[in-house]
Formats: structure tokens, sequence, C-alpha cells
């Protein structure tokens, strides 16, 4: 039985020079290891044998390995460049990815369906273009952990076994092919490919386009600018308040969306550190913890110079982008405070109110409280347990108690505002070695308990933070 996917397809419908087309290479014994059933039905796929064809594992695995190509797709690898590490590349693109197709969801939202691990393309570099079970099965998990947060992210559709080997510096892997789903994949890195090469019709065509699914009130390319840097600095607030590291927010992971994208070697702290690091490939700590919101100025300020030069007159373009992009640290201060005020209970926090968080994280830094439990905790007998300090923290306590004792709303705000449970990096590092072994129980647990992160009731040995010899020092990109 064919599956039927409602394909509304635009990006291909772009001149040829923004992709490769292509279909993805089949892979040898397709098995299917998760299929997300409810974000299926939001994106108009219905499997269930009362709606539609009665459509098996055995269906679902042949097209989301990519075996078995529905009618409708135009699968095709995206061009772009970006920034590495502080680096420019001229040209990236999907080296191991194609985007099979777009479709209108329930909501009247434009989503792209997208295989991850599907085989070599023109942009791969000399790489396999595969993925393997572990980065797959951590990407399935936190990116459907962070929906479930509340923070805007890709979303993850299937995983499918490849039924081959994949060869890392490790040995032989199991090989696996991700789906993902997001608003779009364009990225900082779409323009600044055209830009760095000149084609300005081609840059211009790429603004109307991003302007026309993104933001369409937005004013030219001076406003899809706006619009990015709004949604990028509520993303990096979003991602401090649950102390999430990304790991690689290079320009060709930043999308203009304000969704979470490439998750590599990303990672949830345990014991708050401002300049925590788990990417094994950033030596310098140039994407720590606290360097985000600063590089989230960085990429904004990438797209500018990029946007700029399809403008008739550039200096006032340059004027304006400035002053565009020298806001964006207000703006994400704004939404830091407004985060991270909610996690102690203020509805309407203020700059006065700043010294109150600061003193919290920097108590917590020094006594290496855990971050997710530390906040959940707070308002509780257990809190002080976090502290080796506790004198230090029955102070700040008492400030904060008078602080929010003219807030009668604190408790159920702080309730929707700290999450009991996380994707702890030592349970993703077990989960992947579980499921290589053939148990995916591990990861069905998790993706359970993660769906409702904010449950007093969550599974409360997911909430414990690492012993000693489980701690993770660092992660690694799946590629």
């Amino acid at each position: 039985m064919t599956l039927h996917i409602p394909f509304d397809n635009s990006y291909a419908a772009l001149p040829s020079g923004f992709f490769s087309a292509q279909p993805p290479v089949a892979v040898k014994a397709p098995d299917l290891l998760a299929f997300n059933q409810p974000l299926a039905a939001q994106l108009g796929i219905d499997t269930r044998p009362d709606i539609g064809p009665d459509i098996g594992p055995a269906d679902l695995a042949q097209v989301f390995a990519g075996n078995v190509v529905p009618d409708g797709a135009a699968p095709l690898a995206q061009l772009y460049a970006g920034h590495q590490f502080g680096n420019f590349n001229p040209q990236l693109g999907d080296g191991r990815a194609l985007l099979l197709g777009e479709v209108i969801d329930q909501t009247g939202t434009r989503r792209d369906i997208q295989l991850k691990g599907s085989g070599p393309t023109p942009y791969s570099r000399m790489g396999d273009g595969r993925a393997w079970l572990g980065p797959v099965l951590r990407e399935y998990v936190v990116s459907e952990a962070m929906h479930a947060l509340g923070i805007p992210t890709t979303r993850a559709l299937a995983a499918v076994a490849s039924g081959e080997p994949i060869w890392r510096e490790q040995g032989a892997l199991p090989g696996a092919v991700l789906t993902r789903v997001a608003s779009s994949h364009l990225r900082v890195g779409t323009f600044q490919v055209f830009a760095h090469r000149g084609q300005v019709e081609e840059l211009k065509t790429l603004t109307d386009y991003a302007i026309a699914r993104h933001c369409p009130q937005a004013d030219g390319p001076m406003g899809l600018l706006k619009a990015v840097c709004a949604a990028q600095a509520d993303l990096i607030a979003a991602w401090m308040s649950v102390g999430f590291i990304h790991g690689v927010m290079n320009t060709d992971n930043c999308a203009i969306s304000g969704e979470t994208i490439d998750y590599g070697p990303c990672a949830f702290m345990d014991a708050y550190d401002e300049a925590r690091v788990f990417s094994s490939i950033d030596q310098q700590g140039r994407y720590a913890f606290g360097n985000q919101p600063r590089i989230a100025v960085w990429n904004c300020a990438q797209l500018a110079t990029a946007l700029i030069q399809q403008m008739d007159d550039v200096d006032a373009a340059i004027e304006e982008a400035t002053a565009i992009v020298h806001a964006m640290p207000a703006q994400l201060q704004t939404a830091w405070l407004h985060r991270f005020g909610a996690k102690l209970g203020l509805e309407h926090p203020t700059t006065d109110d700043q010294p109150l968080i600061e003193d919290l994280l920097a108590l917590m830094q020094s006594n290496g409280a855990d971050f997710t439990n530390t906040f959940a905790a707070l308002g509780t007998d257990t809190a002080q347990d976090q502290f080796t300090d506790r004198a230090a923290f029955d102070a700040w306590n008492t400030r904060w108690q008078a602080r929010i004792a003219s807030e009668p709303d604190a408790k159920a705000l702080m309730a929707r505002s700290n999450p009991r449970i996380i994707p702890r990096n030592h349970r993703m590092e077990q989960m992947i070695e579980a499921a290589v072994a053939g148990d995916m129980a591990p990861f069905e647990r998790e993706m359970k308990a993660l769906a409702t992160p904010y449950d007093p009731a969550s599974d409360p040995d997911l909430m414990r933070p690492p012993t000693q010899h489980e701690i993770v020092p660092a992660t690694f990109c799946g590629t």
C-alpha cells in the first residue's frame, strides 16, 4: 500500500540554482523504529485504517527510509553557505538530507518534510550522506522534548533503521534515517550563499519567498531582518530558561523561522555553569551556554550583511540594518528577564528583579546546583538541598519570598515555567547504547516521560542528575 502525503510544494518551484533535485538512495533493510502518529495527523498524513488505507510499519519504513518516494514528492537537496565556528564556507548545502516536499498542516501552516541520512548529494563534500542510529534517536527525543517544553523547534516524524552499517571513527555503527518536519529549512546560510556569489536576483527571489512564507507583514528585506532578530531573541531566551546548549550555532544552523534546528552535539545542563560546553568540536567555547545570546546577535549580523546587497541605497540600508542588529541585545535581555522572572514566579519582572535572578544563578554555579531541579524545588523544603552553602541560599530565599509576597499567581506560574524533567545527557547515551543492542525500551520510556515535562508525577528516576561515573563530558556531531 502506498502512503498518501498531501504535498503542496513551493521550494521546488524556485529556480534550479537553489537546490539539486535527486531521489533518496535506497537502503538495504528498512525497519520502522518510531513513528509520530499525532504529528502525522496534524500534517494530513493519517494512517489509521478507519480513516484511510491501512498503512503498516513496513510501508512506513519504506517511505521514511527513502526506498519509496510518495506521489507528489519533489526530493531535493537545498543549497546554502555558512559561517562554521566563525569561518566562512562559501558552499555547504544538504550533504545528507533531502527535502521530500511540503504540506499544509491542519492549522494552515506550510511545513517541510525532510529525510536526514538519505544518502549522498552534490553537497556531501566526500561524506557518505548517511546517519547512524545514535544521532537520529538523540534528535528524535530532544526535538520532541523541546516541543513539549513549548520551545519552537523542528519535529520528528519517523526514525527508521537502515539495516546497513555506517562507518565512523568508532568503526561500524548501525545506520538510520530521521524524518524531520520544519516550518522551513531556510537558514541564514541560505542567504549568504547568494550574497557571496553576487547573485542579486536570486537573493531578491529568496527574500521575497522567505517573507511570503514566514512574515508576510514584513516590509521588505529590513522587515525580514527585524522579524528574524525578534524570533531569534525569543528562541535563545527560551533555550537559556531550560539550560539548553545547542552546541553548533553556525549560521547554517540558524533557521530564519526562529525554530531550533540541527540537534548535533546538543545537551541540557545538569549542574549550572555559565561557561558549560558539551560539543567535542567547540574547543574554544564559542558556543558555550552563556555565549549563546552574543552568537545569536552575530548570526543576525551576518544575515543583515547578506540582505543589504540587494538594496538600491546601500548606505541607507547599512544604517537601518545596523540599528536593527544593535537593538537585538536589548530584545534578548527583555526576553531573558521575562523567562527567568516566570521561573521565580514573577509575572511582570522589571530590571529591578534582575539582581535577584542573577544572584540565584551565581549561587547555583558556585554550589554546583542542578539547574532543572533547583528551579523545580523553589518554594519547597527540599530547595536548599541543592546547595552546599545552605546559609547563602537561605539568605537569598528570604529576599525572594519577600518579592513574591505580592505575586498571587506565583506558584501556578512557576509550575508551568519550570520543567521537572529534561532529556538528560547521560540518559540519552544510555538510551542510544540500549538501542544499538536492539532494546528500544529506554527510548520509549524517555518519550513517554518527556511528553509531559511539567508534570510533578514524571518518572522520578529520569529526573535524577547523573552520578559522578554517569557524567557525559562531551557530545559529538552525528556526521
